[in-house]
């Protein structure tokens, strides 16, 4: 591994190959910063850029950095506008948007650019080590087991849940499931609950419903209650800097979280979603009495957890990519096709046959981080400045960023109907107090745990593959756990309470 260290450094170091890193980190933070451009969508289009360079180092380190840059990034839109434009920063957005509605935005930009910089830089560290070996544990993972890894996902409903509202996020995960059936199925082709759409066929889209959950919802608020909108609390820019108690409180959060999200993100087909899923959820439920009510609130934890996670699953995803040539996303899968474009074969044989890329790109990972750090932590000042922008001035901002990203998502004027539609059920579930981050879990995960379903039935005859796979039957007893956990913990504080007031 020494050996393959020095070879990496000495390709990476190299001045094109920095300017590689730089080019690749900025273009990806602006992208991640626009609702509706992913990294999906940047790095296909950066592909011929890619390709036109000959050198397939380079070319990966290029995308790589536009791939970290843009999950990097994607917390800005988040924190600020309430418009998580990446599905990785959906739960950045609970925490981090209630901060900035308080005047803590600066102080939540530079929380959320410590843990992306602490997750991705350890999440590069482990790579480095654990590479060969993780990518024999990924092999174990199959159909049966990413169905049960989906059930974990959707098991941490309860972490979305304010105190008494568990029902509610149940209902909501439930409708969020029945939105991800529409579209193809999974076990054939053949269209349903399209109502006769064409543009239904291919399923709603989740830019689409993450804007009308979250962004399009705020700026109705705003239109509706013009006092509110005039305020402009959120622009009072203080406290950029976090003091040794919040560093404290939020150090064990991102050693746990840069281990938890690397693993998940080994796993292919799990990647930065559930990893920041998980990851809040997980803070959460550990958390005791007023830290766990102030998560939704403006919590640093909440903020850290997710931000962790994402960035340091992000970096794991690259272990299936290398090491076994399994795309574990979207993003992933359009980095494979360049790799084979570029003439690469990623797979066992990849750090032997050509170890310079192999070991380059990990490098480059750790410089990126670097990069992102040193980029974004002397911006956010004028970067938070966006809030100190009256509110009844945000509102066509935030309307045109809605409205630009849903349509270019799927590029057809129905998404704006849908998105509209969507954005007004949404405001009247705010108001009915129903949590709308459940919705978007059971949508995300509901697609991949329907597909994961129907592969295990084929394969296995029958529901039997749970109890015939040790591995699946763990992890669908861990999700028993989450969900029973909160409603355990509650009632022993209830009798706990009772006993103090027998007593009293």
């Amino acid at each position: 591994m020494l050996e393959g260290l020095l070879i990496g450094l000495a390709a990476a170091v190299t001045p094109f190959n920095l300017v590689m890193v730089v080019l690749g980190c900025v273009i990806g933070t602006l992208i991640g910063m626009l609702p509706g451009l992913g990294p999906m969508s940047i790095i296909a289009i950066m592909i011929p850029v890619a390709i036109g360079l000959g050198d397939p180092t380079a070319a990966l380190i290029l995308l790589s950095g536009v791939y970290y840059g843009a999950i990097f990034g994607g917390s800005t839109s988040s924190i600020l506008l309430n418009a998580p434009g990446v599905a990785g920063t959906v739960a950045t957005s609970f925490d981090g948007y209630p901060m900035a509605r308080k005047g803590q935005a600066g102080k939540a930009l530079t929380i959320a650019a410590i843990a992306s910089f602490a997750g991705g830089t350890i999440g590069a560290i482990l790579l480095m080590i654990f590479a060969p070996a993780l990518s024999t544990v990924a092999l174990l993972f199959h159909s049966a087991e990413y169905f049960a890894l989906m059930v974990v996902g959707l098991s941490a409903i309860a972490a979305f849940a304010g105190t008494g509202q568990v029902g509610k996020a149940l209902m909501m995960t439930i409708l969020g499931l029945m939105m991800g059936t529409v579209g193809e199925g999974a076990l054939s082709n053949m269209p349903r609950f399209t109502f006769g759409i064409m543009e239904l066929q291919s399923g709603f889209s989740f830019i689409t419903l993450a804007m009308a959950m979250f962004a399009l919802p705020e700026a109705l608020f705003l239109v509706m209650n013009p006092a509110r909108a005039a305020q402009g609390d959120s622009g009072k820019i203080t406290g950029l800097r976090i003091s040794r108690d919040e560093a404290r409180a939020i150090a064990p959060v991102i050693g746990r979280q840069s281990l938890q999200g690397f693993f998940i993100g080994v796993l292919p087909g799990a990647g930065a979603t559930i990893a920041s899923f998980l990851g809040y959820a997980v803070e959460r439920n550990i958390a005791k009495g007023a830290e766990q009510e102030e998560f939704g609130k403006g919590s640093i934890k909440g903020l850290a957890a997710p931000e962790t996670a994402n960035n340091a699953a992000c970096t794991g995803s690259f272990v299936p990519l290398l090491t076994l040539g399994i795309p574990g996303s979207g993003t992933t899968a359009i980095l494979l096709g360049a790799l084979i474009a570029l003439n690469v074969t990623p797979g066992p044989r990849l750090m032997t046959d050509e170890p310079d890329v192999f070991w380059a790109v990990i490098i480059s990972m750790y410089i990126g981080n670097l990069v992102l750090l040193v980029l974004n932590l002397p911006l956010i000042p004028y970067i938070a400045k966006i809030l100190a922008i009256p509110r009844n001035y945000l509102i066509p901002f935030i309307l045109f960023f809605t409205l630009m990203g849903s349509y270019i998502g799927q590029n057809n004027a129905t998404e704006l109907l849908i998105l509209v539609g969507f954005g007004v059920v949404a405001t009247l579930l705010r108001f009915a107090d129903y949590p709308l981050a459940p919705l978007l879990i059971g949508f995300i995960l509901g697609t991949m745990l329907e597909d994961n379903f129907a592969r295990a039935m084929q394969l296995y005859q029958g529901v039997g593959f749970i109890l015939e796979r040790p591995m699946t039957l763990a992890l669908l007893v861990t999700a028993a756990l989450l969900v029973l956990l909160p409603s355990y913990r509650a009632r022993r504080a209830r009798k706990r309470a009772e006993g103090v007031a027998d007593g009293d």
